[in-house]
This record gives structure tokens, sequence and C-alpha cells, in this order.
């Protein structure tokens, strides 16, 4: 028989009246460990004006949704989700707490599972029921190893999903749900920070993390401006640019466009990486992309261990032919 007095609750972000990509990511997993555990799924939909994205989580499988909606809630802070958070922990009574891998994530899991008493398993990769424990899937050592850790359900449980490593269930349109809306009070402790303005990213033809198609690329370039490579073949492609960590660092390009460990995490279906050599710190954020093709003249490069396609050569002669053949077939 279900347990329905807990459930596992899934933390979900939205911009405006929309929820993030990576929050949609949390239902997939949110379903599998309900169902294993014999419990129900809810959601706290966190943000300002988020009916919409209520409805948008009962669409992707949410058996109860809680509104967290105040003006508060409209740019992340950690006094204020907080709040929001230990109200819908104490009205949904879950047994687990699921939290995207996002920065916002990232800052809010340990702090609350502290604060509560309860484990923090982060950046995971799986996660599965063994009896009393949650058994979590993690890659340690800058991933080049996988690990299994185990918590006890006996308190709380909270877990931070890495971007990527879960697909977002497709939704059901008309799908409805129990919804409550909480009635928050906030303290003034709970507004130390106050958001005054945001920087975004200048918009580009995809978003990095969930673009089909990424090109990459790395300290190989030799300089920031031949960084238009990257930016000519992505543009013949269709994708979206990134950079290694090393390309950041030189401030070559942007720190959002990096990807990696301290970066972003992706899996388009094609990865191409110009200059890339393949230092572990960038490949744990893209070894889950679904082709990889890699263009260096280092033949003992470790990116083409990973590749499914290596071109051993002078980037600054394979690119523009590599580009204009590509709009060549498309008509271009």
């Amino acid at each position: 028989m279900a347990d329905r007095t807990r459930s596992v609750l899934l933390v979900v972000e939205t911009d405006g009246s929309e929820i993030r990509p990576t929050s949609r990511e949390l239902f997939g997993v949110g379903r599998d460990l309900a169902d294993a555990s014999g419990t129900s799924l809810a959601a706290v939909v966190i943000g300002s004006g988020v009916a919409v994205a209520g409805q948008s989580a009962a669409a992707l499988g949410a058996d109860h949704v809680l509104l967290a909606d105040a003006l508060e809630l409209a740019q992340f802070t950690v006094g204020a989700y907080t709040r929001a958070l230990e109200q819908a922990i104490a009205s949904a009574g879950p047994w687990c707490v699921l939290l995207p891998g996002s920065t916002s994530g990232r800052d809010l899991a340990p702090y609350v599972a502290t604060r509560s008493g309860g484990p923090c398993l982060v950046d995971c990769l799986r996660l599965s029921v063994d009896g009393d424990d949650v058994v979590a899937t993690r890659p340690v050592y800058q991933g080049k190893l996988l690990t299994d850790i185990r918590a006890k359900r006996d308190a709380t449980v909270f877990a931070t999903i890495r971007t990527g490593a879960f697909a977002a269930p497709e939704p059901k349109a008309g799908r409805a749900a129990e919804t409550t809306a909480l009635e928050l009070a906030f303290a003034p402790g709970d507004l130390r920070v106050t958001v005054t303005g945001t920087a975004e990213a200048p918009p580009g033809p995809t978003n990095l993390e969930q673009a089909m198609t990424v090109v990459v690329g790395g300290r190989g370039l030799g300089e920031a401006d031949k960084f238009s490579l990257v930016e000519d073949l992505a543009d013949a492609l269709g994708g979206a640019v990134g950079a290694t960590r090393a390309v950041t660092d030189l401030g070559w390009r942007p720190h959002y466009e990096q990807v990696g460990q301290t970066g972003k995490t992706v899996s388009p279906e094609l990865y191409v990486g110009l200059a890339v050599s393949g230092a572990v710190q960038h490949t744990v954020g893209m070894r889950g992309s679904g082709t990889i093709v890699a263009v260096n003249r280092d033949a003992a490069a470790p990116i083409f261990k990973l590749a499914d396609f290596g071109i051993v050569g002078d980037v600054f002669e394979i690119e523009p032919r590599l580009a204009a053949r590509i709009r060549a077939l498309r008509g271009e």
C-alpha cells in the first residue's frame, strides 16, 4: 500500500511563467523514486506569477503542486527561497527533496539540508531506493570515476541532480494535480540580500545547455581573435558556441560559455571540438554528447579517445573548408 502521507518533493525553478529546463529534468527521476518507494510526487513551483508554471508541473507528472508565489521570489536569494522551501517541506512531508544542479540549486540544497539535519547528496547522475537507503551515483576525481553513496531515509534526504543526467518527460496535456498555494510570510532576516539587477548573456542562435549542436574552442586556437573560427562553424551548423576553462581563464570568452566541471554540462546530438585537448575538467561536461568530432593537430590529444570522428591537422586550414562544405550541403 502506497504511503501517500510522504512524498518526493521537486524544487521547480521558473523563468517568468515557464519552468526552467534544468527543473523539467527532475520529473522523470522524481517519478521513478516516488513509484519505487510507494509515495506520491510533489512539486513546489517557486517564483512570481507561477500559476501557468504550476499547470506545467502537473502536466509533467506531479501529483501535488505547491505554489510558492511572491514578488520576493522573482529573483533567487537564499533567504527567501529557504523560507519558501521549508514551508513546502512542512506541507508535503517529503522523505526526499530533489533540486536541479543549477547555481541556485547547488547553493540552496546544502543550506536547507543543514538546517533540517538531513543528508545532502550532490551532483547525482543516478538515484535509486534500496530498502531504507537512497543510493546515489556521482562522479569523483574530476569525473575519472563514478562512486555510489548511500543515505538513510530516516531523515529527509536532499539531492541535486546533474544537468543533462536525466531526460525530461513529455508533458501530458490536460493532466491535473491537486494544487495548493502556500501562504508565505517573510521575516526581515529572510530578505537580507536584495537583487538590484541582472546581466544576461547576449542572445545567440541557441541556448548552450539545450543546443542540439555545440562547437567548442580550446586554448590551441592561440588567441582570442581566432575564436571567429568557432563562431563561423557554429553559424554554419546552426549551433551554440562553447569554450574550455583555459579559454575563459585567459579572458578570451565569457564564463557563461564554459563547458566542463566548473562550467556547464552539455549533451548535444553533435559536439565539435576545435583545438580542444580534452582535459578531464572539460570532458566531464560533454562526455554525454551523441556524436563527438575533434579537430586537433596533436594526434595524442586525449580528446581523440572520446571522439567518434577525429581529424588530425591544422584547425586554421580545416575549419574554413569544413564550414564551406557544410554551407554548400545546406544550399547556402
